[in-house]
């Protein structure tokens, strides 16, 4: 997969970067700059392609996933992070998971497939609209939320769904409101804000 690895700091968390449809790897660092510029950065492309957008995993419209193609994709970018993991020496623990839109999405995925090993997210205009039967455990789970108001891409019943879907595993969940479906700079602050008290 197309991505860019920077190591600032031996040892210190890794921010896998997740950008939203029609991204690239390049999007979200700026983003991590300004969150911490000591941790380092493994910044992925989504390798489906949409209309000639990158996506990280396919839809049959908007907000109608193709759960099956989640579910591969999901499988594949994991194995994609332990991978760079091995390669550049950090723990699975260690990553700090920093996504925007569909990014948000696969991270969603992604917790909850392992959820023993990813315990910190970022999350901006997330939508995951699926009833999750599977009970994980997200205590110790540490999630920042940028919900949207007004959002035309995510409803505010689905930002809530998000929320309840770590809080009902017992995660410790912070949120944020902005208008529309963004990633704003205040968003950025207060995610900034919330890592640095971490």
């Amino acid at each position: 997969m197309e991505h860019i690895y920077e190591q600032k700091k031996k040892g210190n968390p890794v921010f896998v970067l997740l950008h939203g449809t029609g991204g690239t790897e390049n999007d979200l660092i700026p983003l991590a700059e300004l969150l911490n510029p000591e941790y380092n950065v493994l910044s992925i492309r989504g390798n489906v392609q949409e209309n000639g957008m990158n996506r990280y995993f396919k839809r049959h419209g908007e907000g109608q996933y193709d759960w099956e193609d989640l579910d591969f994709r999901g499988n594949e970018l994991y194995a994609f992070i332990e991978e760079k993991a091995k390669e550049h020496d950090f723990a699975l623990e260690d990553v700090v998971f920093v996504g925007f839109s569909n990014g948000s999405n696969i991270a969603i995925n992604l917790m909850l497939k392992a959820e023993d090993k990813f315990k910190k997210a970022m999350l901006f205009a997330p939508l995951y609209p699926a009833d999750i039967e599977d009970k994980q455990d997200f205590s110790g789970t540490e999630v920042f939320l940028s919900l949207g108001k007004g959002d035309p891409i995510v409803p505010e019943s689905e930002s809530e769904r998000v929320i309840k879907l770590f809080e009902d595993r017992g995660a410790d969940v912070s949120t944020v409101w902005v208008n529309g479906h963004s990633l704003t700079q205040d968003a950025a602050q207060e995610a900034k804000a919330w890592l640095d008290k971490q």
